[in-house]
């Protein structure tokens, strides 16, 4: 993996390199494609969730676990990770197909769906929380991975800002449930809007606070 710029401080270079611990050692053990696989949007009543992988070709000065960044740092960051350099792959599984397979079903078909789409194929994958079934190359479960593994992390950005922009998209045809600002979790207000308005199609049936407001409402 190729080095940083001379102007990365010392200490942001020691920090990276402590996330790519693992990474290092599965270099040595001769593996040379790793994928850090992570995913959004898990808990929220509405929108769908997506997943993302990602292959990194070199550190990346300020990646960090999304949650730890700001939102303009994970979009200036997300603009890196897809310049071409790093190999991204993603995928969204719809409120639709979550309400027919489960959340967990669904949450291992967009990872895997995700690691499908990279135009090269790791040999190692790294999944944030999860020993992910029904893949081949060898893996890795990872307990708080975006926070220990950089190349976790960086999917962790992918998945985020991915989902982030389809609820944009989402809120500007329902204005009504404020998905800009809630990205589709329960929060006060969107419980609220749940009671006046009903679920749209973008809504989780299968949750419990999105079935107890009885049927799907088209609203625009």
């Amino acid at each position: 993996m190729a080095d940083m710029g001379d102007d990365t401080p010392l200490a942001e270079r020691q920090r990276l390199y402590a996330m790519l611990s693992l990474e290092t050692t599965l270099w040595e053990q001769g593996f040379c494609r790793i994928a850090g696989v992570d995913e959004a949007g898990r808990g929220p009543l509405a929108g769908p969730i997506v997943a993302a992988a990602v292959v990194l070709r070199e550190p990346i000065a300020g990646l960090n676990d999304s949650k730890r960044l700001t939102d303009a740092a994970r979009r200036a960051l997300y603009e890196r990770l897809n310049s071409g350099k790093h190999l991204v792959g993603m995928a969204a599984v719809s409120s639709a197909e979550i309400d027919a397979t489960g959340i967990q079903s669904a949450n291992y078909a967009a990872m895997r769906n995700a690691i499908a789409v990279l135009r090269e194929k790791p040999d190692f994958i790294l999944v944030d929380g999860y020993s992910l079934p029904g893949i081949t190359k060898p893996s890795m479960r990872v307990i708080k991975g975006d926070s220990r593994s950089l190349s976790i992390a960086a999917a962790s950005i992918v998945a985020k800002v991915t989902r982030d922009t389809m609820l944009l998209e989402m809120d500007r045809r329902y204005p009504q449930y404020g998905f800009a600002r809630n990205k589709g979790y329960g929060t006060a207000e969107h419980l609220e809007a749940l009671r006046r308005f009903g679920p749209c199609n973008e809504h989780r049936k299968s949750f419990a606070p999105c079935r107890a407001e009885g049927d799907s409402k088209e609203l625009f």
